[in-house]
């Protein structure tokens, strides 16, 4: 007698990838966000490995003040540095200084929302009063008396961005995670899973962090968003790297040194691009991600 030899099981449905791709293609927002932000970062890398942004980013590396051509495709800025070097360059620095920024905020806000939202008590007392007072101030002007108060220009830094754009980004998520936690805490499953013995922090990171996984990848898009907006604003002040080509501070030496008025346009014209793209992304990734994040407005394959 044979056996019968198990036949492999086989996939039922359409694969992940398939899944993925009829999202995207349904999902424009978030499929030409992504497309524009891959651009960038495929522009920047493959960019530093072809082009010496070390040098070429950096004055007296080239030929002042040439239009764009042949020899420099995006032509020179007055200080003798190539524009194409300082894309490449002043892309990655802007976005380390969002992603940094970014990064803390909602790292501090997710912390903090959860310990005031989950244990109340005098600690969510402090918390609320607190990010309501901070939330009635403007924070751009806030910054810029923070990054007033810098004396020497020259020793501003990358790190320096960072950390000043990061002083106020916990703020908006320690409220919205608090707010969201409060709700949550309330549901059943929590009810339940106290019942079986587990414990707050297990709850926490079993429970409620999953459900709200997708709120906090976009709520961290946004947080991106608006650390990259903050230090651009501090950057066209004056307030910025003076020695590090970000897309701000070149937008600044160009205004400074009245680009447009000595008809240099290429000079203030590629940051303006850059910029344009990086938020154009941002945001339409952050209103694709709204869909996963919002129930309300998700939609079935």
């Amino acid at each position: 007698m044979e056996l019968a030899v198990p036949s492999k099981p086989q996939r039922l449905g359409p694969s992940h990838r398939t899944l993925v791709l009829r999202y995207l293609r349904r999902n424009k927002s978030l499929a030409v966000g992504l497309a524009i932000l891959m651009f960038l970062i495929l522009f920047s890398v493959v960019g530093s490995m072809v082009v010496d942004t070390g040098t070429l980013a950096y004055p007296l590396a080239v030929a002042p003040l040439q239009p764009p051509g042949a020899q420099y495709l995006l032509g020179t800025d007055k200080d003798g540095r190539d524009l194409l070097a300082v894309m490449i360059r002043g892309i990655i620095l802007t976005g380390s200084i969002g992603l940094m920024a970014g990064t803390v905020g909602i790292t501090v806000g997710v912390v903090l929302g959860f310990m005031a939202g989950f244990f109340g008590g005098l600690f969510d007392t402090i918390t609320r009063w607190v990010t309501e007072v901070l939330l009635t101030i403007p924070s751009l002007i806030l910054l810029i008396i923070i990054a007033g108060t810098i004396v020497d220009k020259n020793q501003v830094t990358i790190f320096t961005m960072a950390g000043v754009t990061s002083l106020l980004a916990w703020v908006g998520p320690t409220r919205v995670v608090r707010a969201q936690v409060l709700t949550m805490k309330e549901s059943t499953y929590v009810s339940v899973a106290k019942l079986s013995g587990m414990g707050s922090m297990e709850i926490i990171f079993k429970e409620l962090m999953p459900n709200l996984l997708p709120f906090l990848v976009a709520s961290f898009v946004g947080q991106l968003m608006g650390a990259i907006y903050a230090s651009f604003g501090l950057e066209i002040l004056g307030l910025g790297p003076a020695r590090e080509p970000t897309l701000g501070m070149t937008i600044y030496w160009a205004v400074f040194n009245s680009a447009m008025f000595n008809q240099w346009w290429w000079w203030i014209l590629w940051p303006i691009v850059a910029m344009v793209l990086i938020f154009t992304s941002l945001s339409l990734i952050n209103l694709g991600l709204d869909e996963v994040a919002n129930p309300r407005v998700r939609r079935t394959e």
